[in-house]
């Protein structure tokens, strides 16, 4: 007799909703609607570009019948008030009714086209004003401050485009001083995976020591006196850790203790999916599908994603993110935008010396198929994590009707589609396959 299967885990997300107690949720409601309230006469941040998807569900109203409130938890009053401090000021919630209609892509980037049947969502250029500002500053920041590439890489640099990436992807940041937080960080993986693990003299041995060390920089050594000071010292040994180091101080200033907290975590998930890559390529290792697709969630851009309400100036409730429902929301989401840089950098990968795992490649090996038709199975696999992170974001918004709830799971949308939109467009570094 076989096995019986185990039940699904239960959401607990509606006892969670329940937990913050119907006043409290009727208040943050009636502040969502009210938005001349929440914002007074502050000038508008830039609206979120439309997901589909992710409607928000009407608030709860004034007379909800009210439950057995329980301790109210520490600062959640706070939270739920909206952000504040550093340019905040011009932030206010963002109905639908206010979202953009998508722009023609600009005369820079007509180039680019969607992969034939890729699900993804069409967003409104990048504001050239803005990108121009942070490409400005993340090239001075990267070449003055840090050090972190020699002058033959700048061209290398110009043509990832990262300040447009940014722009793109964090559409809601109340200023340049918020998107700089995203640019920096992202600019400082980038050079780990470049320098530990691929283009710039990256190999798997001894990777796990290198890794090690550079998490350091986010994640502070404590330890006696007479060898802090060593510690201290190394992390200005290399580009990476100047860079981490950097980049994780300035994202301290901005994140308050629990964002900071949730930013070592995912970077600790994205150096362990590094390892497990590592290890495959020091024993010539193509994994199984499913394998490949567990290393990917963890190696993965879980980290830039998961920051968008610092970047946004404003925080979800730690015990909000923490729910498992918005884990599986998060991980769904960033899952589908790395297969969108398997994809587009497949060609990129193929013409590079040795071998290079991408789904593409391991959907080949594994299952015996022609590299056209791997391909084209591993857009489907992208179609369908996108179609279940779209189901599971509605259903948390139902589930739970808090407003940084809804905005969060609009800023993850926002980078999704603004992940997508880069990678389509960037001809510098990305080429399509001739597969139709």
């Amino acid at each position: 007799m076989p096995a019986p299967e185990p039940t699904p885990p239960q959401s607990s997300l509606p006892a969670a909703t329940a937990h913050f107690g119907a006043h409290v949720l009727a208040e943050a409601a009636a502040r969502a609607c009210d938005v001349k309230a929440a914002t007074g006469d502050s000038p508008a941040a830039p609206a979120v570009p439309a997901t589909p998807a992710l409607s928000v569900p009407a608030p709860l109203p004034p007379d909800a019948p009210t439950a057995e409130v329980p301790t109210p938890i520490l600062g959640l009053e706070r939270i739920l008030r909206g952000p504040s401090g550093l340019g905040t000021a011009g932030l206010r919630v963002i109905l639908r009714e206010q979202l953009p209609t998508p722009s023609e892509p600009s005369a820079a980037t007509a180039k680019g086209r969607p992969i034939p049947g890729l699900y993804h969502h069409q967003v409104a250029e990048p504001d050239p004003v803005r990108v121009e500002e942070v490409s400005r500053r993340i090239k001075s920041w990267a070449l003055d401050e840090v050090s972190l590439y020699p002058k033959d890489l700048e061209e290398q640099f110009d043509g990832f485009s990262v300040g447009r990436y940014m722009v793109g992807c964090h559409p809601d940041a109340p200023t340049v001083d918020h998107l700089m937080i995203a640019t920096r960080l992202m600019v400082a993986e980038n050079a780990v995976d470049d320098y530990y693990c691929e283009d710039h003299g990256g190999s798997p041995v001894g990777l796990g020591e290198r890794l090690l060390l550079a998490h350091t920089a986010l994640d502070p050594l404590y330890t006696t006196e007479e060898y802090q000071a060593p510690w201290a010292k190394s992390l200005h040994a290399d580009a990476p850790r100047r860079a981490y180091r950097s980049a994780m101080n300035y994202f301290v200033q901005a994140a308050s203790p629990s964002q900071a907290d949730r930013f070592r975590h995912d970077m600790a998930r994205l150096h362990l999916g590094y390892l497990a890559e590592a290890a495959w390529a020091q024993m010539d290792h193509v994994p199984e599908v499913w394998e490949y697709l567990a290393m990917r969630q963890f190696n993965n851009f879980r980290p830039c994603p998961t920051i968008t309400d610092t970047v946004g100036g404003y925080e979800l409730p730690m015990d909000l993110h923490a729910q498992a429902a918005m884990q599986k929301v998060i991980a769904l989401a960033c899952n589908a935008t790395t297969i969108v840089n398997d994809l587009y950098s497949y060609t990129k990968e193929l013409d590079a010396p040795g071998r290079h795992l991408n789904l593409p490649v391991v959907i080949a090996e594994r299952e015996d198929l022609s590299d056209r038709d791997a391909y084209l199975k591993s857009v489907e696999v992208h179609n369908d994590l996108m179609r279940d992170f779209e189901t599971e974001a509605r259903e948390l918004t139902l589930n739970c009707p808090v407003p940084s709830v809804q905005r969060f799971l609009r800023g993850v949308a926002a980078w999704v589609d603004g992940n997508h939109h880069w990678h389509q467009t960037n001809t510098y570094r990305y080429s399509l396959p001739d597969f139709w």
